[in-house]
Parts: C-alpha cells; sequence; structure tokens
C-alpha cells in the first residue's frame, strides 16, 4: 500500500465503519486475504460491482502488490472494517486517507 502505508505500520480500523453504507470507490478497506484467511489485507476499492456486493482491490503500489488481480473479487461481506489511524511509529502517526 506505499505510499499510503508502509511496512511495520500499526493501524486502527474501524469495524462498522461499513455497516449501513457499502464501501465506494477509493475507500480503503480491511479484508481477509482469500488465500490465507487468518491473515488481514489493506487494499483500496478500485471498483464496485454487481450493485455493490462485489468489490475489485488494488493496492497502491501497482508494481509490487498482491489484489484482486491476483484472487478476484471480494464481497463486501468479506469487509473486516476500515484503517482509519495509523498510530506506529509516531514519527507517521495520523489519519489515513
Amino acid at each position: 500500500m506505499r505510499p499510503t502505508l508502509e511496512a511495520g505500520d500499526w493501524l486502527l480500523a474501524d469495524p462498522d465503519a461499513y455497516a449501513e453504507t457499502p464501501p465506494a470507490v477509493g475507500d480503503l478497506v480491511l479484508v481477509p486475504d482469500p488465500r490465507r484467511p487468518q491473515r488481514l489485507l489493506v487494499k483500496r476499492v478500485a471498483e464496485v460491482y454487481e450493485g455493490g456486493r462485489e468489490l475489485w482491490l488494488a493496492g497502491d503500489a501497482q508494481d509490487s502488490t498482491t489484489d484482486s488481480d491476483a484472487f478476484g473479487s471480494v464481497s463486501t461481506s468479506a469487509v473486516r472494517g476500515r484503517p482509519w489511524f495509523r498510530y506506529w511509529p509516531p514519527s507517521r502517526a495520523g489519519r489515513i486517507h
């Protein structure tokens, strides 16, 4: 997700962010990796399909990311939340856009 996120960034995520309104293009989402569900990924919504039920996800670093190009679309029901704040490292603390 560089340059938005760096390896080692620690984040806070809002698990209820998309409870009433589904993610839109450009939003960041926290989703389980479809290949390893115990691992969580932070990706940006690139496209919304099928009446808002499926998402095409992309990483910000297109040349070195694992995203929907590798694992396909993801259901909105798989979204675990929206990352919104980086709290570590302190030098990079702040809201995430």
